[in-house]
C-alpha cells in the first residue's frame, strides 16, 4: 500500500509538471507555438520572446508554483515522508522539461518529449521545501541582469539550492535528502541546456540583463563614429 501511494505520488507530481504552462499563454495570447519560437522550449524566457515581458512572468510564476505544490502532494499521499517530498519535487522538474502532453515523433519514428528548462520548477521544488528558499528568485535575477545570460541563471538556480540545502544540513536544520534534491536538480538543468552550455564556450550565447544593453549602446556609438567617418571621406 505505501509502495503504491509512493508511486501514485511521483505519477502526479510529473503529469502536474507536465502542464504546458507556457505553451498555453502563448497560444491563447497570440496563436504561435512556442516550440517553433528562438529556443522551442516552453519555459518564461522563450515565452517572453514569443508573446511579451507580462506573459513571460506569468508563465514563470505558474512553472514556479508547478514545483511548490508538489510538496502538497507529496503530503497528501504520505505526509512526512521526506524521499517522497525530495522525489516529487524533482518529477516536477522532469514532467516540466518532458512534457507527456507536448510529445513528437521525430523523422526517424522516435517519440521527443518537449518543455522547458526546468529553472523556475527547480526554484518551487526548493521553496515547497523551505519557504525561505524564496531567496534564489533575486539571486538568480542578479546573475540573468548583471553576468546576462539566461542559461547561467536557470543553472544558479540549481547551484543555489545546493548550497541552501547543505548549510541548512549543517546546521541541522534540514535532512541531507534535501542536499539530494538539489544535485539531481541541477543536473536535470545542466542536461536540458546543453546546447546553451556548448554556445557559452563557443562565445555564441545570447546576451541578456545590462549587458545586452551596454552591448547595444556600444554598437550605437560604433555605428555613428562609422557614419561620421564616411561623411568626412566626402568630397
Amino acid at each position: 500500500m505505501g509502495a503504491m501511494l509512493f508511486l501514485s505520488g511521483l505519477l502526479c507530481s510529473y503529469l502536474l509538471g507536465s502542464i504546458p504552462f507556457g505553451y498555453l499563454i502563448v497560444k491563447i495570447a497570440n496563436g504561435k507555438d512556442v516550440r517553433k519560437v528562438e529556443s522551442g522550449r516552453t519555459g518564461g524566457t522563450n515565452v517572453m520572446r514569443a508573446a511579451g515581458l507580462f506573459a513571460g512572468v506569468v508563465s514563470a510564476l505558474l512553472d514556479v508554483l508547478k514545483g511548490v505544490a508538489s510538496g502538497w502532494i507529496a503530503g497528501a499521499f504520505l505526509p512526512g515522508n521526506v524521499w517522497l517530498h525530495m522525489l516529487a519535487a524533482v518529477s516536477v522538474i522532469i514532467g516540466h522539461n518532458y512534457s507527456i502532453f507536448l510529445v513528437e515523433r521525430k523523422l526517424d519514428g522516435k517519440l521527443k518529449f518537449r518543455g522547458g528548462a526546468g529553472g523556475a520548477t527547480c526554484l518551487g521544488g526548493a521553496i515547497s521545501v523551505w519557504p525561505g528558499a524564496w531567496i534564489i528568485a533575486p539571486l538568480a535575477l542578479v546573475v540573468f541582469f548583471f553576468i546576462g545570460y539566461a542559461s547561467l541563471a536557470t543553472i544558479s538556480i540549481g547551484f543555489f539550492a545546493i548550497l541552501i540545502f547543505v548549510i541548512r544540513f549543517l546546521q541541522g536544520s534540514s535532512s541531507w535528502i534535501y542536499i539530494f534534491y538539489g544535485l539531481t536538480a541541477e543536473a536535470i538543468l545542466l542536461w536540458a541546456l546543453k546546447p546553451n552550455i556548448k554556445r557559452l564556450k563557443n562565445g555564441t550565447e545570447r546576451v541578456v540583463g545590462l549587458r545586452a544593453i551596454r552591448l547595444h549602446q556600444l554598437h550605437g556609438k560604433l555605428g555613428l563614429i562609422k557614419k561620421g567617418s564616411t561623411h568626412q571621406q566626402e568630397p
